[in-house]
């Protein structure tokens, strides 16, 4: 099919065309799919389960906090509940989630092209992250995992008797699913571009997949080796880690970190891509200082491999490597505040549109400052020594990957949700839902800065009294906000059949996923379009539009 202009797509409706959806519901023909959509579908429907899965361990480990004595669960109970939240919900859900299931689904779209480059390799990759999903279950119901998401050394290799090689094999084998994805965008985004998409007319959650893919083939194989000697020093017994055995337990936490703080950005990264795309929607602006922003999300990917040691000021380093990694820690955050900067100058003076994806994106913005600026105080090294393994790292961790990651998440399904399914859902409950998330996340994890400030520390599941009021104002605010997500559960579900229909471009955006029907054709586009306007040029844009309808 030779390219054509945009002026000649055809803005067909759904029941006038065949789309993903309704090309075949036979289940073979979902689990032996190679239509990125469709895939994109299956993690979607694959994260959000494990999602679930790690917040009732999160959940439970509220309840124990309630009271001080540790009551609910054992000590060792406790040890294998929130190690099994910290690995389901950073290895099954985090970093997976906006990459493979909305980057999935939307990339190609924005890009023009038909699908990614590799269909095949990308439905294996959604095979191996089941399979590393598995393993992980299998954990769960046979007794758990007490070393903590980190398997630090030796305690992983040697004096642990729970699940620990079964664990470190489900994330190896769930690092292989990142890696084909990362590799698969790459390719997309430089060979697959619509005639005429050069690189500065890409949108900017183009530019944050590709950092963050970027990231994912560089940093994800560190993990595996490290989980590869891990699992080779327990079975065999070979000293890599362990001083009994003449290994090193810092050597393990390098390895670990140099991996593990690139893949905070492997989280947070795709979350800010979600967040300009809806704050250029939601102003009907262009994006203030687009190259910057652009660039941002390289500099985000270059600096986050320079900065792991940050983890280890208490570990033995030298002072002065730690002087070096502390100045660096400062550094990344720049690039951050560029973006956070530019999204809140493209917002001034401008008309916003306080639609559900815009709610989210206000609460991403608030939360990710404080997790930021927090950050900062852990990247000072007097600071970092006071509240290290303390409550204040849990609180920051979580201001980052929950109040960030999560909600630039939600934010993503419901702005793209009446394009991956063609209907809407109830804007009052999904509104309710967004502030339910905001007020039970800060009343969650807001005293837990507080509370880990006076000195208590981490993973206890017993503490003094003192600290009582701060825990059940915690799980207060757990309470509101399980409730706030367990909510969109019904609305979007119920919209699947009683949602009105969006149409092609429900919320007048811009960018060439609006230039098609909802839910899309199978083939995305019926003829090539071709790109003749800037990033975020909403009169050019939508004056092509105009002119399309009336072809």
């Amino acid at each position: 099919m030779t390219p054509s202009t945009l002026h000649d797509v055809r803005f067909i409706e759904p029941e006038k065309t065949r789309n993903y959806l309704n090309e075949d519901y036979g289940v073979f023909s979902w689990l032996l799919t190679k239509d990125h959509k469709r895939i994109g579908i299956l993690y979607l429907l694959s994260v959000t389960l494990l999602f679930f899965v790690g917040g009732f361990f999160a959940f439970m480990l509220r309840l124990e906090l309630l009271t001080p004595e540790g009551d609910l669960l054992t000590s060792d109970t406790y040890n294998k509940f929130f190690t099994l939240h910290g690995i389901v919900m950073i290895f099954f859900f985090l970093i997976p989630a906006i990459p493979a299931a909305l980057g999935n689904f939307i990339l190609p779209l924005m890009l023009g092209a038909k699908d990614l480059a590799f269909p095949k390799i990308n439905l294996l990759s959604w095979y191996i992250y089941m399979t590393g999903a598995i393993f992980g279950i299998y954990v769960i119901v046979t007794g758990g995992v007490d070393t903590g998401w980190t398997f630090y050394t030796p305690f992983s290799t040697q004096y642990s008797n729970t699940h620990v090689f079964a664990t470190t094999l489900g994330a190896f084998i769930t690092g292989f699913s990142s890696i084909l994805t990362g590799l698969n965008f790459i390719v997309t985004i430089h060979r697959m571009r619509a005639p005429g998409l050069t690189w500065f007319r890409l949108p900017l959650f183009v530019w944050s997949m590709y950092a963050t893919s970027l990231v994912m083939l560089l940093a994800t194989p560190v993990l595996a080796i490290t989980l590869f000697l891990l699992m080779l020093e327990r079975t065999l017994g070979v000293g890599i880690f362990d001083p009994a055995l003449g290994g090193d337990p810092v050597l393990y936490q390098h390895l670990f970190w140099f991996y593990s703080h690139p893949a905070v950005y492997i989280m947070i990264l795709p979350a800010m891509a979600v967040i300009s795309e809806c704050v250029a929607a939601f102003t009907r602006k262009k994006i203030f200082g687009y190259k910057f922003v652009a660039f941002a999300s390289l500099a985000i990917a270059f600096l986050g491999f320079l900065v792991w040691a940050h983890h280890m000021f208490v570990a033995g380093i030298s002072v002065y490597s730690a002087m070096i990694f502390s100045f660096l820690t400062m550094l990344v955050a720049v690039p951050s505040a560029i973006k956070v900067f530019n999204w809140t100058a493209t917002m001034y003076r401008a008309s916003v549109s306080w639609q559900t994806p815009m709610l989210y994106v206000m609460g991403f913005i608030g939360l990710f400052t404080i997790g930021g600026v927090t950050g900062l105080f852990l990247g000072a090294m007097g600071v970092d020594v006071h509240v290290h393994d303390s409550y204040f790292v849990v609180a920051h961790f979580h201001y980052i990957m929950v109040g960030g990651t999560v909600m630039g998440y939600l934010a993503g399904i419901h702005y793209w949700w009446p394009k991956i399914t063609g209907r809407m859902y109830p804007e009052w409950w999904a509104r309710l839902s967004a502030l339910l998330i905001f007020v039970g996340f800060n009343l969650t994890f807001f005293p837990q800065f507080l509370v880990g400030y006076v000195g208590m520390p981490r993973r206890y599941h017993a503490y003094a009294p003192e600290f009582q009021v701060l825990n059940v104002l915690s799980t207060a605010g757990a309470t509101v906000l399980a409730a706030g997500y367990i909510l969109p559960m019904f609305y979007l579900f119920w919209s699947l059949w009683y949602g009105r229909k969006a149409g092609s471009n429900p919320w007048g955006a811009v960018g060439l996923e609006w230039a098609t029907s909802s839910p899309p054709p199978k083939e995305n586009f019926h003829v090539t379009p071709v790109v003749t306007w800037d990033a975020y040029d909403y009169p050019a844009f939508l004056k092509a539009m105009r002119e399309t309808q009336n072809v």
